[in-house]
């Protein structure tokens, strides 16, 4: 299917879907934006099933789409891979972003004062040595 659309992208025609790929802490997101009507399915399930009733990540997922004006335009879906909800939801939003882009490069403006294609790069911090979590130490007693 990716043969198919590079194959329409080099002759000139319209491609079947438009691609990204997202990162956010361990999570990684490999999105394609359809032609339609705004229906959100990752990992073959539709967003609200994906992520319980958590309208946060719904809204987090569409928000590319809602300030270019997009939302009714492209349907999205997305394969995502490690992390957690919370990381995946971005990871889809960085996706989405990238995605639009080559869609249409005159977006760039609008997405980057939002802040949507910088790679959010806060990761969980190692555990080191001596210490119960990355921070923590054990608890001090002086006698």
């Amino acid at each position: 299917m990716v043969e198919t659309a590079r194959a329409q992208q080099s002759t000139g025609t319209k491609p079947l879907y438009y691609y990204g790929l997202g990162r956010r802490k361990t999570a990684v997101a490999r999105v394609r934006l359809y032609p339609g009507s705004g229906q959100i399915v990752i990992n073959g399930r539709p967003a609200d099933q994906y992520f319980g009733n958590r309208l946060l990540y719904h809204v987090m997922i569409s928000e590319p789409l809602r300030l270019t004006g997009l939302l009714d335009h492209f349907d999205i879906r997305a394969r995502v891979v490690g992390g957690g909800l919370s990381g995946q939801a971005g990871a889809v939003r960085h996706g989405v972003a990238r995605a639009l882009l080559r869609y249409n490069p005159e977006l760039r403006p609008v997405l980057k004062r939002a802040g949507l294609l910088t790679r959010d790069p806060r990761m969980k911090e190692r555990k080191k040595p001596g210490l119960k979590r990355a921070r923590k130490a054990p608890q001090y007693t002086k006698r």
